[in-house]
């Protein structure tokens, strides 16, 4: 494979995540081009990459879960060219003490915590006079925050020990920007996601992902460094780059800061673990922010009864080396960006290079905003650049 010559292809697209692969499906099927995509790891599909455990059979999501939903009706209907989907909707329950909530906060919860019935007008008020306390305006740091939002009793039982594991800090000591808003739901609705269309693919995420590389003008090379190979590359090919935007420029920026998960997995003698797919434990002394058991994200198959496998998720930052997952976005990091967004734009004119993706824009997105910002730059970037030779550079390549 390594006799092949870079200058055969007409785009390279560096990550094989959903943001790669939508743009390669693309140009290979509607401009019939012919594509190379590199992905450093030993499998395509980035984070949303899936694999059964073989002891069991159960589809364990490898870098956690994903959930696919989405109020994007030109998302949804790309996505089922290559999928169908479950009627599986997520559903999250919080573990405090020694009990177990519906989540987010809603009436149920509200009812059970404070050990009465409340009508919806009557939570209202209770929530109110709790937030009371202290004016969101006046809030000095994440903590004052909540308390402004959703009360005392709320805030520490639900969201000041989950909060201080997944930042390692005192929420005192973390900006209050960082919480925009907690919802608090005054109905018994417990669905996670509000979106319109909502589902796991039925076949499972890898089988969704390798479908939509499976076209003739597609090339995927697994275990390939971008930066071993790119002074190959023949210069001025186009090409989308989704690795982390630091690293192209050899973080001559600074280093942007991440937090990253680390995963624990066991297979349990039992049929089933905990009765839901993700119980968050709230609770600061237990170490792991939830346990994801995956046997609970498709009850529809038929998978042994007589063990579960369940995952225990821990949060920290990342360290040079560990797989980024959410940006920090500290003050810091956000003048980092501002910087590298200029080099983004003058290496897109310059080298008919393009920016996209969660780690090549520094912003967290969710599965379906990955696949609508791709469709985007094909639209406005790619497909003008190969019909009607306009220039790639412009202000699309790096999402503000």
């Amino acid at each position: 494979m390594d006799s092949v010559s870079y200058a055969d292809y007409d785009l390279v697209i560096v990550g094989s995540g959903f943001f790669g692969l939508t743009i390669a499906e693309r140009v290979a099927s509607e401009l019939d081009k012919r594509v190379l995509v590199l992905e450093r790891r030993s499998h395509l599909g980035g984070n949303a990459y899936s694999e059964r455990e073989p002891e069991t059979g159960i589809e364990v999501h490898r870098y956690g879960a994903h959930l696919f939903h989405t109020s994007n009706a030109r998302v949804w209907e790309y996505c089922n060219r290559f999928t169908a989907f479950t009627g599986y909707q997520h559903r999250v329950f919080a573990k405090v003490a020694d009990q177990v909530y519906a989540f987010p906060m809603n009436l149920a919860l509200i009812n059970q915590f404070f050990g009465r019935s409340y009508s919806p007008s009557e939570a209202r008020a209770l929530i109110a006079e709790q937030a009371g306390e202290i004016d969101t305006k006046d809030a000095k740091n994440l903590e004052e925050k909540g308390i402004s939002l959703v009360g005392r009793p709320l805030y520490e039982a639900f969201v000041k020990g989950y909060t201080a594991k997944q930042w390692q800090t005192d929420p005192t000591q973390l900006d209050a920007s960082i919480i925009s808003r907690l919802p608090v739901r005054y109905t018994f609705d417990n669905r996670y996601f509000n979106d319109t269309f909502e589902g796991l693919p039925v076949d499972g995420y890898t089988a969704w992902l390798e479908r939509m590389a499976d076209h003739p003008n597609i090339e995927v090379r697994t275990e390939v460094d971008y930066f071993d190979v790119r002074d190959q590359i023949p210069t001025g090919t186009p090409t989308v780059y989704t690795g982390p935007l630091d690293a192209y420029f050899g973080n001559s920026e600074g280093a942007l800061s991440w937090r990253t998960l680390d995963f624990e997995q066991e297979i349990v003698d039992t049929p089933d673990f905990q009765g839901a797919p993700v119980i968050n434990y709230n609770d600061e002394d237990v170490p792991f922010t939830r346990i994801l058991e995956f046997r609970h994200f498709h009850p529809e198959r038929a998978y042994s009864t007589d063990k579960t496998v369940i995952v225990r998720e821990f949060s920290r930052f990342a360290e040079p080396g560990d797989e980024p997952y959410y940006p920090v976005n500290t003050p810091d990091d956000r003048a980092k960006l501002l910087r590298y967004r200029e080099l983004a734009r003058k290496e897109t004119a310059n080298a008919n290079v393009l920016f996209g993706g969660r780690l090549g824009t520094y912003q967290y997105l969710d599965m379906h905003m990955a696949i609508g910002s791709a469709l985007s730059m094909f639209d406005n970037r790619i497909a003008p650049y190969f019909t009607d030779g306009r220039a790639l550079a412009g202000t699309e390549n790096v999402e503000d």
